[in-house]
């Protein structure tokens, strides 16, 4: 039941990007261009998907569960920092350079746009090198935790 559901989901919502022009470039890059000829259609495209967003996360908070019995996961941090603030800049830089964002970017490539496959792959990339970094800090940060720990027992620093 979870895979039809989530099939259904999704088949429902590319379908919404189809149909709002979302996973057309050319019209989002209309949306984006204030200063020369903007296509403010897809304002109301967004103001609706905001107003459904606020209203099931409403929702959400509400419940332990979701419909099909799963747990509810919400996100969890209500802080703005520097690492959302620099995802949001490059995030906004690539959706303004190609005219596409995640799921705009894989209903094109179902539709079979070649420019969005070079999108999606190069969003695959940028994802692994992401996991990567992050692996990378992680472990420095637990090898210095070992070695902070390591040294309050060391017998030089009791004698003092």
């Amino acid at each position: 039941m979870a895979f039809f559901t989530s099939f259904l989901a999704g088949l429902v919502f590319g379908l919404g990007l189809i149909v709002s022009g979302m996973a057309n470039p050319a019209k989002v890059l209309g949306f984006l261009d204030i200063g020369g000829r903007w296509d403010p259609s897809l304002a109301f495209v967004m103001a609706g998907a905001i107003a459904v967003g606020a209203v099931a996360f409403a929702v959400a908070r509400r419940r332990t569960q979701s419909l099909l019995g799963a747990a509810m996961r919400l996100p969890s941090l209500q802080s703005i920092d520097r690492r959302l603030i620099i995802g949001s800049v490059v995030f906004g830089i690539g959706w303004g350079i190609a005219g596409f964002c995640p799921g705009p970017a894989l209903v094109a490539v179902g539709m079979g746009q070649a420019k969005a496959l070079v999108f999606v792959i190069a969003m695959l990339v940028g994802m692994g090198v992401f996991e990567w970094l992050e692996g990378r800090k992680e472990a420095k940060h637990q090898r210095g935790n070992r070695s902070k720990a390591s040294h309050r027992g060391s017998p030089s620093r009791r004698a003092h």
